[in-house]
């Protein structure tokens, strides 16, 4: 049996695809299993990351679990449920920012690797950069006219495909081979936030304008939905990546044997979010 946290999240509800269709059992964790909405053969159980008790029948009988990060999550807890149910396998979603600096980014998911190398369980930990899909919050701007409001025009990222990471993750959980692996997940391109606009107009087939955030206009946006001290923390990794070209990370091959989705692929397959 598979354990997916996250199970109705970005990542992890694609992860609970990838491996049903690989027709492996999989038991998705959420908060809300009478509303999750998850492909046949997936178990949806109740838990709470925030709460390890509520998680401890949600890992009897797992032999390996994929961990997403949530704020606030009790991961000590966690680990210590899952060698006590006789998980015998962690794949924690962790940050390209890894090795990386003192950052709050940084500094959170090396504590959380950390937790899990210390736990004595084999593990696998897939370190993605920033997802494609962090730029559908424009999508409101560009249905309703041609400008899109963003900061940091020059600030390059080699963003990943969010099914490409749980392309990984499914590759590692399915294959004890991946034990004591670490992949480093980006994009095929490095490309700046204008270049960004640019393609998602060419596959929209209109010309999109560019109108630049200050930073300040940008934290205001970014503390509707995050603290003050992760809202920094993202200005920071933009402003850092500013007049930078981002390097290009082999992950997505190193573990699945393909390359990575471009950015004009994701856009592709989105292009209806954006109209």
């Amino acid at each position: 049996m598979i354990l997916v946290t996250g199970a109705t999240g970005r990542i992890g509800g694609r992860v609970v695809h990838e491996l049903t269709e690989a027709g492996a059992p999989v038991r998705a964790l959420t908060r809300r299993p009478g509303e999750a909405r998850l492909p046949g053969g997936a178990v949806a159980v109740p838990g709470d990351l925030r709460e390890a008790a509520s998680v401890e029948q949600a890992f009897d009988g797992v032999e390996v679990a994929y961990l997403c990060p949530v704020p606030g999550w009790a991961l000590a807890g966690l680990l210590a449920l899952a060698r006590k149910s006789g998980v015998r396998r962690i794949v924690l979603l962790s940050s390209a920012s890894l090795p990386g600096g003192p950052g709050l980014i940084e500094r959170q998911h090396r504590a959380n690797e950390d937790a899990v190398r210390a736990s004595g369980l084999p593990w696998t930990f897939v370190r993605p950069t920033a997802f494609m899909a962090n730029d559908l919050p424009w999508a409101p701007a560009i249905r309703a006219g041609d400008t899109v409001p963003a900061a940091f025009p020059a600030a390059s990222l080699a963003q990943v495909d969010e099914h490409d990471v749980a392309s990984v993750v499914a590759a590692a959980v399915l294959d004890d081979g991946h034990a004591g692996r670490t992949y480093e997940l980006s994009g095929p391109q490095a490309l700046t936030t204008v270049e960004r606009v640019a393609i998602l107009g060419e596959v929209l087939g209109r010309t999109l304008r560019f109108a630049e955030l200050s930073p300040q206009e940008l934290r205001a946006e970014l503390l509707a939905g995050h603290p003050p001290a992760v809202a920094d923390a993202m200005i920071d990794v933009l402003a850092a990546a500013t007049g930078t070209t981002a390097p290009i990370l082999p992950g997505v091959r190193q573990a699945t044997g393909r390359p990575p989705h471009a950015y004009a692929e994701w856009a592709a397959r989105n292009a209806g979010r954006f109209r």
